[in-house]
């Protein structure tokens, strides 16, 4: 797609223990030569256990009234219940009701979360409860797991209760955890950042003789003003500054974007009415790293690319082309950040 490959996105596939987490959008090759090695399995999460399966049946339930969750948010919890148990079907309960953003199926969230076995009584993963959690897209989970997160918002503890098909059995279980086909998992997921649907901050006027934008239904158009001479030198102008955290060199960014000819405003490639994109800031091109660097999330900025900083001797492999020696102009908002380590670890 035109978009992927303008976005230089690199995509890092990290699976987590007992989650099987993989980021979305990485069917495509990466552009760039620093593409970060995937994520180590948590360091914090918990061996398996090795006492014996029990070997009473599973008690079926259909609420989750007989479970106690202790532990204060986003810290360790422990599940208490009279194990074994067997969910009729897959639940979960807002245990902490919180007031953030809201997920979707396809956003990016940041989560803390402790899973068990409910035919062991046994937690077979934790995520690091000490400033690395789990960042992942909600549909990138198991099916049990995305439905009972969708619509639920940042702020929440959310109790799940995950039958086996809507778990691992189809991947036949997992070996490495003790976790059998036909297996209820219990999940306490704190969530704690979501991608924004859209820039939200406050407007900043921008200085004169730029480029102007205009939105309709949430989407930016770039204004060329008349006899516009483009600048020597890369040129970054918040037009809405967002209150989220700022953009480190070392992360990846989910965001929207239009890229347009600086020379006579033709439109390059979009993002808005498609599909936002997730890519490693340091492979991206020299003016999206330089100039993203330090924005925050839910800003819209304004991007002037001089050619060195973008695609000095053009690109004719994509339609439309762009012509060696041209400035770009990109409206970029930034929705979702996360750490990226290229190490191969969150950092």
């Amino acid at each position: 797609m035109h978009s992927l490959k303008r976005f230089r996105a690199a995509c890092a596939v990290g699976v987590l223990f007992g989650l099987a987490v993989a980021l979305s959008g990485c069917s495509h090759p990466t552009t760039g030569t620093n593409t970060p090695t995937p994520p180590a399995p948590s360091s914090s999460a918990t061996t398996p256990s090795t006492t014996p399966t029990p070997t009473i049946p599973p008690t079926l339930f259909s609420d989750l009234k007989g479970f106690k969750v202790t532990g204060a948010f986003n810290k360790q919890v422990t599940i208490d219940a009279k194990w074994p148990l067997k969910a009729e079907q897959t639940m979960s309960e807002v245990l902490i009701q919180g007031k953030g953003t809201a997920l979707t199926s396809t956003s990016y969230a940041e989560i803390s979360y402790t899973g068990y076995d409910a035919r062991t009584g046994t937690m077979f993963d934790s995520s690091q409860y000490d400033g690395n959690p789990l960042y992942a897209p909600v549909n990138g989970l198991v099916p049990g797991v995305t439905n009972s997160l969708a619509g639920k918002r940042v702020g929440d503890r959310v109790l799940m209760a995950v039958t086996g098909q809507d778990g691992y059995d189809s991947q036949g279980g997992i070996a490495q955890a003790n976790i059998q086909v036909g297996d209820t998992l219990i999940f306490v997921m704190d969530i704690l950042d979501a991608q924004l649907p859209g820039p939200s901050g406050t407007p900043v006027t921008p200085k004169a003789g730029l480029p102007t934008v205009t939105e309709a239904s949430g989407v930016p158009t770039v204004h060329i003003p008349a006899g516009y001479q483009a600048p020597g030198d890369l040129v970054v102008q918040p037009l809405i500054k967002g209150t989220g955290p700022a953009v480190k060199a070392t992360d990846a960014i989910t965001a929207n974007y239009v890229e347009v000819n600086a020379a006579d405003g033709t439109v390059l490639d979009t993002t808005y009415g498609k599909t936002t994109q997730t890519g490693v800031l340091d492979v991206m091109i020299p003016g999206w790293k330089q100039g993203l660097v330090g924005q925050t999330v839910g800003s819209r900025v304004m991007l002037i690319v001089p050619p060195a900083l973008a695609y000095p001797n053009g690109d004719t492999n994509s339609t439309p082309s762009i012509p060696a020696g041209q400035t770009l102009v990109y409206v970029v908002d930034i929705l979702f950040t996360q750490p990226v380590s290229s190490s191969g670890s969150g950092s």
